[in-house]
């Protein structure tokens, strides 16, 4: 890896600004195709970021295909996801595959190597401070290349030099992230719901679980402040080590009319996103990731534009109904009883949400849930 910059006569076919998982993700994806690719980023790995660090198998299918070897020793497999609220609970397993729980650094790093292995230049340490035509600025420096990608982040400075408008945001919400050392009492993530506060709890290790409490408030986000409505994972947590410090974020779903203009594109959150709660970032961030350079091997963004806006239907409308259930106490008790009577339809939603199931299932489930309520 390079920490120092030497850009005499330097340029590239794609140059990415930002080097998370998305970044890499693209970075990668290109090479695959034979492209000479420069990623830049103003930090140092590994790069952390507040999330619930549980892939779905779609996720783990699109690291595959990236050349990322994950192994069950990385982290720990869960068989599904289940919603736990005081007094209720319900299950349900993928329809195919398994999800794996692993620590954010880690994954990073695994990425980090296979860029390293498909011949990506990545400079660590290095600002980028603006945009031309056909270059990128890094320290007074020119870069020449042929295409832009902005992957850094929700506060994207890439989106402003390239003349997109700012993403149109819902209701922000406020998170909170905490590792504990404690073995897995499930192999389940689970979702626990108290007032206006939601827990995501992911196995990350055989003795280590990731704990993610999202919240409207940002004082309701404040670990101890969240575990009071959450009493069962309050227990469960009581006495454990903490393993990492406590690591806040903000998070919404995000929607940008536009994702490209010219020969610069977004990726990632600096292209919108979707709210924590659905636990989709990664997944959406690899497939748009393969989409863009897809686009890019054929000469134009535009297909990339279709395509994202594409992508992101799925994941916009389970935030918008899993939101819906957080805001609403009396709805989601009702749900969960009927998901409880009828656990056939809980695992229909859970296919939906992780991409096996066709939107029209979503609406026949839809509708026998409606019934369902309508009995209750």
């Amino acid at each position: 890896m390079e920490s120092t910059v030497s850009l005499m006569n330097d340029q590239a076919d794609l140059f990415v600004v930002g080097g998370g998982p998305a970044g890499l993700a693209a970075a990668i994806a290109a090479r695959q195709k034979g492209m000479t690719v420069i990623v830049a980023d103003g930090a140092t790995p590994p790069i952390d970021k507040t999330c619930g660090e549980g892939m779905m198998p779609e996720t783990q299918a699109a690291l595959r295909s990236l050349g990322v070897a994950l192994d069950s020793s990385d982290g720990f497999r869960f068989k599904g996801i289940r919603f736990v609220q005081q007094g209720a609970s319900v299950s349900g397993n993928f329809p195919s595959g398994q999800g794996l729980g692993l620590a954010r650094p880690l994954l990073h790093q695994k990425l980090i190597v296979r860029a390293e292995e498909c011949g990506v230049r990545l400079l660590w340490s290095t600002p980028i401070t603006g945009i031309e035509a056909q270059a990128v600025l890094a320290r007074g420096r020119r870069i020449r290349a042929r295409w832009i990608v902005g992957a850094d982040g929700l506060a994207s400075r890439v989106r402003r030099w390239g003349g997109l408008q700012p993403a149109a945001s819902s209701t922000l919400r406020f998170a909170s992230r905490r590792h504990y050392r404690l073995p897995p009492w499930s192999d389940f993530v689970e979702i626990h719901w108290g007032d206006h506060t939601q827990a995501y709890v992911t196995p990350i290790a055989r003795d280590e679980m990731s704990v993610v409490v999202i919240a409207e408030r940002s004082k309701g986000s404040e670990f101890e402040q969240a575990l009071k409505s959450l009493p069962e994972l309050r227990e469960r947590l009581r006495g454990a080590e903490l393993t990492s410090r406590e690591r806040g974020a903000v998070t919404s779903s995000r929607f940008l009319k536009n994702v490209q203009r010219g020969n610069v594109a977004l990726l990632g959150d600096a292209s919108g996103s979707v709210d924590a709660i659905t636990g989709e970032g990664l997944r959406l961030a690899f497939l748009q990731a393969f989409a863009l350079v897809n686009a890019i091997e054929v000469g134009t963004l535009e297909k990339y534009q279709q395509e994202h806006r594409e992508l992101q239907k799925r994941p916009l409308l389970m935030a918008k109904l899993m939101v819906a259930l957080g805001r609403h106490p009396i709805l989601r008790s009702r749900v969960l009883q009927a998901f409880a009577r009828k656990p056939e339809l809980f695992g229909k939603l859970l296919a939906f949400h992780v991409g096996q199931a066709t939107p029209a299932e979503l609406l026949s489930t839809g509708a026998a849930l409606g019934w369902q309520l309508l009995a209750a």
